[in-house]
């Protein structure tokens, strides 16, 4: 008969097995390991089996949820970032939401860089599903923030509300609602300051297409309340965002008609705004160019990168105070129309040299364009393991990391 007994101790994690009755001490087969040695090993496991071992005994929960644990594994996620998708499937019901409503389902696969000819990867990793949003999601960290009109379940109602979700762990938390005048939609945006380490949610709602309040609300705390922040530029946003070193950028456009970028700093919970000399397409996509904001974008095809498209923009943010901006322009090559067939969305970039296109549809075979804009070439990687969402809306997101931070 075979029993596992497991003690926690200040100096590490005894862990003791007996294997007959005739042993004369529990210590002939007994190993105390360091905290720090247990913690390492669970760090290397996959993240789905984080949430298994959670359940194994309260000493494996009460160590896998410590916060010095979770930012190890967050670290080490980091550098082998992966590949994220999100396609739309209508054909299943999600609590939330009415019958028949679609809903997003995850997957991730490894992230190739400088990939060869022909290479492929799997998108196995079944993660999650969530429901669908009127506002593409965006991720920070591991978890994914975004405005849904969904069917809640206390009321009975629908409702405009905020939702984070972790496609790692398949959480998801509904935020609490604000109580508000009339609104015609909601737009989040989440954000990590590395400082204090703190999650905070930027909520815009709108009257029409202008913002009429912001507010901000810190995840962790032990009652979720909404605070009002002022904004002196009233605007509308193009449903975009990134956060870079604890401060939130998406772009809008005022209602005198120009464009600009809103920067929102997690700490201070102060606005600024980074002017821009023309109009930007809504496709425009945000990137973290070495720590800088940069913008990707194609003037051509309604914003995406089409057949006949000729080259892709990258706008890097200098001096914000300034309205210093750097321009880069990569000339896409002649043999570019015969390796597409259809409109692609920029996804982001990988690294500084890397420009990552996929289709706005999902076809069979699916995959993804690497486009080296120093080399000028294109490398087709196949992703295998999304064959059944034919002809479905997919979004790919670059540099996913999991996150086991429970909600």
């Amino acid at each position: 008969m075979k029993q596992r007994k497991q003690n926690d101790s200040e100096n590490g994690v005894n862990i003791t097995r007996g294997i007959t009755r005739s042993m004369t001490t529990r210590h002939r087969n007994s190993l105390t390991l360091p905290v720090e040695v247990v913690t390492e090993i669970f760090s290397r496991l996959p993240s789905k089996s984080i949430a298994r071992c959670r359940c194994v005994c309260k000493l494996w929960s009460s160590m896998l949820r410590r916060q010095d644990f979770t930012e190890l594994f967050l670290t080490k996620s980091c550098a082998h970032p992966r590949l994220l998708f999100a396609c739309e499937d209508g054909n299943e019901q999600f609590l939330y939401q009415k019958k028949n409503d679609s809903e997003f389902l995850f997957f991730s696969s490894p992230q190739p860089h400088n990939p060869e000819e022909n290479s492929y990867v799997v998108a196995v990793n079944n993660l999650a599903r969530f429901p669908s949003s009127y506002q593409l999601f965006g991720c920070t960290s591991g978890f994914l923030c975004y405005g849904a009109n969904l069917i809640l379940k206390a009321t009975k109602k629908r409702a405009y509300v905020t939702v984070i979700c972790n496609p790692s762990t398949g959480q998801s938390l509904i935020l609490p609602t604000l109580k508000s005048s009339k609104t015609s939609g909601i737009e989040s945006y989440l954000g990590y300051d590395p400082v204090s380490k703190e999650f905070k949610v930027l909520s815009v709602r709108y009257d029409g297409w202008i913002s009429k309040e912001l507010h901000v609300l810190t995840l962790g705390t032990k009652k979720l309340s909404w605070r009002l922040v002022e904004c002196c530029v009233p605007h509308s946003t193009s449903r975009k965002w990134i956060c870079i070193s604890g401060v939130l950028y998406y772009i809008a456009r005022t209602s005198e008609g120009y464009y600009m970028v809103v920067c929102f700093d997690l700490r201070t919970e102060k606005f600024s705004f980074v002017k821009f000399s023309r109009a930007l397409p809504g496709s425009a996509t945000l990137i973290n160019y070495n720590g800088r904001l940069g913008l990707l974008m194609s003037l051509e095809d309604f914003g995406n990168v089409s057949r006949s498209s000729k080259s892709i923009e990258l706008w890097v943010l200098g001096d914000a105070a300034k309205n210093e901006w750097s321009e880069h322009v990569y000339m896409l090559p002649d043999f570019w129309k015969d390796v597409v067939a259809e409109s692609m969305c920029i996804a982001g970039m990988v690294g500084t040299h890397e420009i990552i296109l996929s289709p706005c549809y999902q076809y069979v075979p699916s995959y993804v364009i690497y486009f080296n804009v120093e080399s000028k070439t294109i490398r087709k990687v196949g992703i295998q393991g999304m064959e059944a969402f034919q002809g479905n809306r997919c979004y790919t997101y670059l540099n996913y990391v999991e996150n086991v931070k429970l909600l």
